[in-house]
């Protein structure tokens, strides 16, 4: 097996890792179903198609009706539940007609049913539901500055939040005075329950206040639509009320589960690693940062292990997990672990027999048909010489036309999960 391929198949056995069907499942089992009242199923997310399929497994006829809102592409058959897709990660009026069926749905809960909401990342883009006078292409623009401007995710749903009627614990506060079971997949590092999808069922820790302050850091405040801006600051006047915090008695009846975090898939990924003959070191599993920088970073332990001088001794791989942003300055196509890969690929030149590979376990990376990419040593000189200048190519953002002219993305298709990025570098071989 060359290196590549063990780097791929150590990808592939942390993907395997987060199939959300026998974790959605084991979840269920510990959840008793009402006795008289309905089962209504909610959700929205890249995995939550797939949770959905899973929770039908479960309880079949006793769930009584349900609206689930799924990225293009994340369909899964289902009976009893109905899935939606919608526009991802910019929303679309897909997402807010399905956000709006999932508030009908949930107001019409009575004290003895349950709600069961499946949430995953990519929720909150799915479920647009803006308050009036905040239209949809007030949330699709203040979604776009955002992105661009290398906001984190948490930041980013901290401003949704409170331009929203169901994020930020509003969807518990619609379905009260219903039980609400809420099984959550993280993809946000550190699992916090009001960040995932932008915690429709937790207490919100994020406040208006911290929502403007946001826009200011990023330098937004002029740029972002005039409704968004009135109603952050009106919020933080106390004009309009707060999203709910902790201690709001709507929570009593609401329980919050993280059914599965990256931690699952960097551990699946250590044990291929071992398996196949490397030494595996976990560097981290909450990688954080710009992109290009962090990879800079990375390849570091990798170098030194090529030494002699690193944490383990070669043949070894070093693996973390965690997600990086970008902060878009160029015109070019790519995503996060594309860029990645390609400042990688430069920080390493003419480094041997040292392979990285990042990619998402979502299936997609940025507004590409990859997950990700792998690069070794010798990827900056190929790019050269098929006439492509990959530094020129960084500065503009531009990674994916990079890899898919070198043949070097890794492209898995939709997984149906998500539980943030993986990245790993395989240094020597075992076979020697």
């Amino acid at each position: 097996m060359t290196l590549r391929e063990s780097a791929r198949s150590i990808f592939d056995a942390g993907l395997a890792a987060g199939d959300v069907r026998p974790l959605t499942l084991r979840a269920l089992s510990h959840i008793v179903p009402p006795a008289h009242g309905r089962v209504l199923v909610v959700g929205a997310g890249k995995a939550s198609g797939a949770m959905a399929a899973a929770a039908e497994e479960a309880w079949g006829e006793r769930i009584a009706d349900g609206l689930v809102a799924v990225k293009n592409g994340y369909l899964v058959p289902t009976r009893r539940v109905r899935l939606v897709e919608a526009g991802h990660p910019v929303p679309d009026e897909r997402g807010a007609a399905a956000a709006r069926g999932i508030l009908a749905l949930v107001e019409s809960a009575a004290m003895d049913d349950l709600v069961l909401v499946l949430v995953s990342g990519g929720g909150s883009a799915l479920t647009p539901a803006p308050v009036p006078p905040i239209t949809l292409a007030d949330k699709q623009a203040v979604t776009r500055l955002l992105l661009a401007a290398g906001a984190t995710i948490n930041q980013l749903n901290a401003v949704r939040k409170h331009c929203s009627l169901l994020k930020g614990g509003q969807l518990a506060r619609a379905a009260a005075p219903a039980r609400v079971e809420a099984l959550l997949l993280s993809d946000v590092v550190g699992d916090p329950l009001d960040v995932i999808a932008s915690g429709p069922t937790a207490p919100d820790a994020s406040t208006f206040a911290e929502a403007l302050a946001i826009l200011d850091r990023f330098g937004l405040r002029d740029r972002a639509p005039r409704a968004v801006l009135d109603r952050l600051e009106s919020g933080v006047r106390g004009e309009v009320p707060e999203t709910p915090k902790r201690g709001d008695p709507l929570f009593a009846r609401v329980r919050n589960t993280v059914i599965s975090n990256n931690a699952l898939v960097v551990d699946a990924a250590a044990a291929r690693a071992r398996e196949l003959g490397f030494s595996p070191h976990v560097l981290t599993r909450a990688l954080e940062g710009e992109a290009r920088d962090v990879a800079s970073r990375f390849v570091e332990p990798a170098r030194a292990i090529k030494a002699g001088r690193g944490p383990v001794a070669a043949p070894a791989c070093v693996i973390a997990g965690g997600e990086t942003t970008v902060t878009v300055r160029g015109t070019g196509t790519g995503g996060r672990c594309q860029e990645f890969a390609l400042a990688a690929a430069l920080a390493m030149e003419g480094t041997e027999d040292v392979v990285v590979l990042a990619a998402g376990t979502d299936g997609t990376d940025g507004p590409t048909d990859a997950a990700g990419a792998i690069a070794d040593g010798e990827s900056a000189a190929r790019a050269r010489a098929q006439g492509v200048d990959p530094a020129a190519r960084l500065e503009d953002n531009d990674s994916h036309p990079v890899f898919a002219s070198l043949g070097d993305l890794v492209v898995t298709g939709p997984t149906n999960t998500n539980l943030l990025d993986l990245y790993v570098a395989v240094v020597g071989s075992p076979s020697g």
